[in-house]
């Protein structure tokens, strides 16, 4: 059977302390599990799939080892695994390549079956305030990078961790702002049939006026059912 499928998600979030995150992690795995088959040609991880992740040299987050464990098996399967860091998950380094999983920096613009898809995480692109893209310079800084890996890892993690519950708690949800959006305006000059972003935890399906269409994955921290987009070979669907 040729293998033909290819699967995008985002924003999983695993290890956020909110809506029973080991339930989440279980419904990761089983859906993972779930698309393992001969028909599977690849899997996209557009970002933020960890809450916070930091790769030391000799040690892992404990968080979604399981998932890792599944991501492996994939590989070993033949299916491409493709890990793309979003604003969470920026810290990694050589881990994923190690284990078979290509590492990509946003965007990607992707050709297959007569069709092109522009993928990313969405964090920043068409312009973000000045406030964020502070963090981001600080979060990329290899100095900072390098203070930050004198912590210990216990201290480091729990740094982290709390750091994105209460940065979560203080901003809730966020309801994509369509036109107005500065990511909208990023894709009106580039040339897509698909543009798949996650970041924004909001589920977006969107006609662009080149006619191409603009989905946003939602993320998996409140609703129970997996959101993730596939491609068929001939169409694009979200699940």
């Amino acid at each position: 059977m040729e293998r033909s499928k290819i699967y995008f998600v985002a924003d999983v979030h695993l290890g956020l302390d909110a809506n029973d995150p080991a339930a989440r992690e279980e419904r990761f795995v089983q859906w993972l599990r779930s698309i393992r088959t001969p028909e599977t040609k690849a899997l996209w991880l557009l970002g933020d799939i960890w809450d916070f992740w930091y790769e030391y040299r000799d040690v892992i987050p404990r968080e979604g080892v399981r998932v890792l464990s599944e991501l492996i098996q994939m590989v070993s399967e033949g299916i491409e695994v493709v890990f793309m860091p979003g604003n969470h998950d920026i810290w990694c380094y050589s881990l994923f390549e190690s284990l078979g999983i290509r590492k990509a920096e946003q965007t990607q613009l992707l050709e297959m079956d007569g069709k092109t898809f522009l993928l990313g995480h969405g964090d920043g692109l068409g312009g973000a305030k000045w406030g964020y893209r502070l963090m981001l310079k600080i979060f990329h800084s290899r100095v900072c990078q390098v203070l930050f890996n004198q912590l210990h890892p216990w201290l480091a993690y729990r740094f982290g961790t709390d750091w994105s519950n209460s940065n979560r708690r203080k901003h809730g949800g966020y309801k994509f702002c369509g036109a107005d959006e500065p990511l909208y305006k990023f894709c009106l000059d580039k040339q897509a049939d698909y543009f798949i972003f996650g970041h924004f935890h909001d589920a977006v399906d969107m006609a662009l006026p080149s006619g191409a269409r603009l989905i946003v994955l939602k993320d998996w921290i409140g609703d129970p059912a997996p959101h993730y987009a596939v491609w068929n070979g001939s169409a694009l669907e979200i699940k």
